[in-house]
């Protein structure tokens, strides 16, 4: 509905009273009535309309708690933002405690990274140096291990008897000329012995002077140290009395914090009394204003019981009057009937007659209406039945939709079957392709394992060939230095002769050149000789004739 149509109350006057004109100096915009438009059916003399003042006022008694507790908030939050703020503010002072403290800090925290620094510089120092003997450590162990192969140690031991050798040709030479060495070894030895005296004296004066140089030294650091302890005990000093200044002013700051405080919390306490007050006296005037409404009450329903009183005797009054006028009106008429009596016949066949006029034309009313209602009612079945057809045949349509929708779905659904089974062919194919193409990867890498087990031999086979060009190298060293001083180098020829094993068979090639030994069948097990003697002839001789396992037996063979 329109509000328009709605009833409108407007306050400050009732609905249809004139409005005084404003006046001559004009009236404020907010002095203008407002207007409400209340729902249809209320009764605008029921609706007690209140002045703007009076509504106001009223509106402010009830969202007074509201409005103070809002604004309790927000001095709240006004003293809490300024609190922040003067921490933010008293936050970099570098005269306070805190800051002082905060100064302290960061000293120190600078002093911890530079310490950290020295201490990485010293870890990388420390890990450097540790590398360094690793890798001392690695070379050493190459070089033993090197050393304790077995031709290595077989060429040591030619050389060692190399050199036992030389050593003995030595001495034979050493004792012809023994008398004269003598003589000069004392005279080397006599100078030594002067030399060393000499040189011990000067190591000790020096390090006499050492230790007066070091002793000057530690008393200069007993006293810078003693003048550091008084510089750090003024500066505590300093400190102290510079702390227990500020904590006087903090604990004057706090006292003058605490009097506002204080003097905040009575200006409260006061306000709250106030307004306590305020509120008492509001209730007084409430309970006045509901005293006096209950008098209106009561005086409004006294005049409704006396006007109540007033209608009921006015009802009785007219009762009176009318029975009486009825009892006029009877006696009026029984003489009227008496003075009519001869016409009543006519005016009964009179009004039978209309009676009857009166009850044929009922009659084709209700006929009419019967064939009224009658048609209707088969129009609506009528109505009724065409609605019936036009639902079975939606229902018809329906099914047919519902029919071609499920053999959409069981197309849709062979269909999918059809790519399942597509798909899954797809994958046994593909499956077998991975199938084939592992095959062939084995086969590949199967091929690629022999061929590098072959590279690994021919590898080995390098390295063996590499082993033995340094073995040489270094044993043509060892033979050349030892052929400028000794006479007898058989042995270390004899150790760099060529084949890996120390045998006196021939080299395989074919087996990385190891020469393999023999063993002989006694109980020692020694390695047979390489020479020829009587016994090998004599084999020989047995082979030629016969007695073949006794030459298996000396040879040393088990099968």
């Amino acid at each position: 509905m329109d509000a328009a149509a709605r009833p409108a109350a407007l306050y400050g006057r009732r609905k249809g009273q004139r409005r005084e004109p404003a006046p001559a100096n004009g009236l404020e915009e907010n002095d203008i009535p407002d207007i409400i438009f209340f729902p249809n059916g209320v009764d605008l003399r029921q609706v007690t309309v209140l002045p703007k003042a009076e509504w106001v006022r009223i509106r402010d008694s009830v969202d007074s708690a509201a409005r103070e507790a809002a604004r309790i908030l927000a001095e709240k939050k006004e003293r809490k933002d300024m609190h922040l703020r003067s921490k933010a503010v008293v936050k970099n002072w570098p005269n306070t405690i805190a800051g002082q403290a905060q100064r302290k800090l960061k000293a120190r925290k600078l002093r911890e990274e530079k310490e950290e620094e020295e201490r990485k510089q010293l870890d990388l120092e420390e890990a450097q140096f540790q590398a360094a003997k690793r890798k001392e450590a690695i070379e050493q162990a190459k070089t033993y291990q090197y050393y304790q192969n077995e031709r290595v140690k077989r060429l040591h031991k030619a050389l060692l008897l190399a050199e036992v050798l030389k050593e003995r040709d030595a001495q034979t030479e050493f004792k012809k000329t023994k008398p004269d060495i003598y003589k000069k070894k004392e005279e080397e030895m006599e100078r030594e012995r002067e030399k060393a005296i000499l040189k011990e004296q000067e190591k000790a004066h020096e390090r006499y002077m050492n230790r007066q140089a070091l002793c000057r030294d530690h008393l200069e650091q007993i006293k810078e140290h003693k003048h550091q302890a008084e510089l750090d005990k003024l500066q505590a000093k300093k400190e102290g009395e510079e702390i227990q200044r500020l904590t006087k002013l903090y604990e004057l700051e706090v006292e003058r914090e605490n009097e506002k405080k204080l003097e905040e919390k009575l200006e409260l306490r006061r306000l709250h009394q106030e307004h306590v007050a305020d509120q008492d006296i509001l209730k007084v005037v409430q309970k006045q204003k509901q005293e006096d409404d209950d008098d209106k009450i009561q005086a409004h329903f006294k005049a409704k019981q006396n006007m109540a009183k007033l209608r009921r005797e006015k009802e009785a009054e007219m009762n009176r009057l009318m029975q009486e006028q009825r009892d006029n009106i009877t006696n009026h008429l029984a003489a009227l009937m008496k003075q009519t009596f001869e016409g009543i016949d006519e005016r009964v066949a009179r009004d039978m007659a209309e009676k009857e006029a009166e009850w044929e034309k009922e009659r084709k009313e209700k006929e009419e209406k019967k064939k009224a209602e009658l048609k209707s009612i088969a129009e609506h079945r009528a109505a009724v039945i065409k609605m019936k057809e036009e639902r079975e045949k939606e229902a018809r349509l329906q099914g047919k939709e519902r029919l071609h929708e499920l053999m959409e779905t069981d197309r849709i659904y062979l269909e999918m079957e059809k790519e399942k089974k597509l798909r899954k062919r797809n994958e046994n194919i593909k499956m077998q392709n991975i199938q084939i193409q592992q095959m062939a990867e084995k086969r590949a890498r199967e091929q690629h394992e022999k061929q590098v087990e072959l590279d690994y031999e021919s590898q080995k086979e390098i390295i063996a060939i590499c082993k033995e060009q340094e073995f040489q190298e270094y044993a043509k060293q060892i033979i050349d230095s030892e052929s400028k001083t000794a006479q007898n180098i058989y042995p270390l020829l004899k150790a760099v002769k060529e084949g890996v094993g120390g045998g006196h068979g021939p080299v395989y090639r074919e087996r990385g050149g190891i020469r393999p030994s023999y063993q002989a069948r006694d109980v020692n097990g020694t390695q047979l000789p390489s020479y020829n003697c009587n016994t090998t002839q004599e084999i020989k001789k047995i082979n030629t004739n016969s007695s073949i396992p006794e030459a298996k037996a000396r040879l040393g063979f088990t099968w």
